[in-house]
C-alpha cells in the first residue's frame, strides 16, 4: 500500500487551497449567499478548475479549456484580492451580487461543455488510387548506333609437323621383391585373420592385417597375399 509522503509542496497546497475556499466562502457569503449556498461557491470554482486542467492535459491545443481555467481562475484569484481589504465586504456593490448570482449557471455550462466536447478524431490516411499515382515516364529511344566490324584475318596454319617417330614399347614394370614372412608372424596372422572372419564375416583387408600386426605395408601385403 502506497503511503502519502508529507513534503512542503503538499502543505503549502493545502495551506493555499484552504485560504482560497475561505475567500470564496467570505465573498459569497458577503453577496448574499448565505448558509449551505456560500460553502458551495468555493467547490463550484475548484471543479471548474480541475475540469478545465484536465482538458487540457487532454488535448493540448484547446482554446475552450484555456479560457473556461482562466475564468475560473479569474473567479479565485478575485476572491482572494477583494477580501484583502480592497473591498467593503459590508457593502458589496449589485455588480458583484449579480457575479456572485450568475456564477452557478456560468459553471454549470462551462463543466457541460469541457465535458461533453468531442475530441478530434484521428486523421485516416486516404488510399491511393490509380489518379494520385503519377504516370509512368516513356523510355527515351535509344540513339543508333552504327559498328563496323574489322575484317577478320584467317588464321595461320602451323606447318605440318613431322612424323615422329614411333614410340618405343614401354618397359615392362619390375615386380618389388617379395618381403620374406617370418613363419611364427604369420601363424599369429593367420589367427587374427581367422578371429576377424569369425567376428566380422568378411576376409581381413591388409591394412586391418597391418593395424593390427603393427608392421609395415609392404610386409602385409605380403601376409595377406599370403593368408588368400
Amino acid at each position: 500500500m502506497s503511503r502519502i509522503r508529507i513534503d512542503a509542496v503538499l502543505i503549502q497546497a493545502v495551506i493555499a487551497g484552504a485560504l482560497s475556499f475561505a475567500h470564496l466562502h467570505d465573498l459569497a457569503a458577503a453577496a448574499g449567499q448565505d448558509g449551505w449556498k456560500a460553502w458551495a461557491y468555493p467547490v463550484s470554482v475548484d471543479l471548474l478548475l480541475v475540469a478545465a486542467w484536465r482538458r487540457m492535459r487532454t488535448t493540448a491545443d484547446n482554446r475552450a479549456a484555456w479560457a473556461w481555467f482562466i475564468i475560473a481562475l479569474t473567479a479565485s484569484l478575485g476572491a482572494n484580492v477583494a477580501t484583502a481589504g480592497l473591498l467593503d465586504l459590508d457593502d458589496v456593490p449589485a455588480w458583484l451580487r449579480i457575479l456572485v448570482a450568475g456564477w452557478p449557471a456560468l459553471a454549470f455550462l462551462g463543466g457541460t461543455l469541457l465535458v461533453h466536447s468531442p475530441t478530434a478524431a484521428p486523421t485516416e490516411p486516404q488510399p491511393v488510387t490509380a489518379a494520385t499515382l503519377p504516370a509512368p515516364s516513356e523510355p527515351e529511344p535509344a540513339p543508333d548506333v552504327t559498328v563496323e566490324h574489322a575484317p577478320e584475318l584467317a588464321p595461320e596454319l602451323p606447318p605440318a609437323p613431322a612424323l615422329e617417330k614411333a614410340a618405343a614399347p614401354a618397359p615392362a614394370p619390375v615386380s618389388a621383391p617379395t618381403a620374406a614372412v617370418p613363419p611364427a608372424l604369420l601363424d599369429h596372422a593367420r589367427k587374427l585373420a581367422d578371429s576377424h572372419h569369425a567376428t566380422t564375416g568378411s576376409r581381413i583387408d591388409s591394412a586391418t592385417l597391418r593395424a593390427r600386426l603393427g608392421v609395415p605395408a609392404p610386409l602385409a601385403d605380403a601376409i595377406s597375399a599370403q593368408l588368400a
